[in-house]
């Protein structure tokens, strides 16, 4: 089982390249990664998603890549010749507009000037900051899912551990349960025999009440389905992408529940019910952190 809230961060140090990637993850219905890295991997984000793809399933993260190339390479200089005739045209104008001042503009100090000079950083990566940045990812997923995998494991004993519970609760229903039409009937023959005052009462009718009383708040099939989906919960925990099942499982307890709640006509398996449901929620709460 694994959390869908996480931090994972790699490097990557060598041949003057210093590269790292981190990325942290928060729960969502659906994978979304949003990716923030230096505009020269603008043609590899794709492949990013990709290989994120590959270790998440659900979930929001945010990509952080940090570059820093200090490799010894030729740096491309061009010359932005609209900047450099703006700034002649304003120096000629100036001197029009003042001629005791001189008109010293040399070709070295147009180009110590803003924006004359333009340095080409180049617009793709090349093959190894791409095999660097493809190390530093690995390494961030791996330290990532490794950290997820402890989350997740947290939570899952916490699931459990509530389920234990659930079943308790369920077998205290089930326990009750039968003697729900007993009850009813020892009541109704009472309240009878006090109103009456020893008028005699047609025993069949009485009889045939409590069997439609009996029928009416029968949740034998709920207690059924609960004692099941309690051995599904338990299955599906074994393996590691669980989010979706058990976001649906947790539906069916509350339908079951609900279901015992508004049948039951009894106390007892009124309160019991309401501890599932405080229950339920409680897993349901978690289920919504897990991948």
């Amino acid at each position: 089982m694994l959390s869908m809230t996480g931090y994972g961060r790699g490097e990557y140090r060598e041949g003057g390249i210093e590269l790292s990637v981190e990325i942290k993850t928060v729960n969502n219905r659906y994978l979304d990664a949003i990716i923030k890295a230096p505009r020269i991997f603008a043609a590899y984000e794709e492949v990013v998603r990709a290989t994120i793809r590959s270790k998440l399933t659900r979930g929001h993260a945010d990509v952080y890549v940090t570059l820093a190339d200090k490799r010894e390479k030729k740096k491309a200089l061009s010359l932005d010749e609209g900047a450099a005739a703006s700034y002649i045209s304003a120096a000629r104008r100036l001197s029009e507009l003042a001629p005791d001042i001189p008109f010293d503009l040399t070709a070295t100090s147009l180009l110590r000037l803003p924006d004359v000079i333009v340095r080409d950083e180049g617009q793709a990566a090349d093959d190894e900051l791409i095999s660097a940045l493809n190390s530093a990812l690995e390494a961030a997923l791996g330290n990532l899912n490794e950290m997820r995998a402890r989350e997740g494991k947290k939570l899952g004993q916490d699931m459990l551990s509530r389920m234990n519970r659930i079943e308790e609760l369920v077998g205290a229903v089930s326990e009750r349960a039968p003697l729900v039409a007993e009850a009813y009937r020892a009541r109704l023959k009472e309240k009878m025999e006090k109103y009456l005052d020893g008028v005699n009462y047609d025993e069949g009718k009485l009889l045939t009440e409590v069997a439609l009383f009996s029928d009416k708040s029968n949740i034998d099939e709920e207690l059924t389905r609960l004692k099941s989906h309690i051995e599904q919960f338990r299955e599906i925990c074994r393996s590691e992408i669980v989010g979706r099942k058990l976001d649906f499982l947790v539906q069916e307890f509350n339908r079951e529940t609900n279901t015992i709640c508004s049948k039951s006509n009894d106390i007892t398996i009124t309160k019991c019910g309401l501890e599932l449901k405080n229950e339920i929620e409680k897993i349901r709460e978690q289920v919504q952190n897990v991948e």
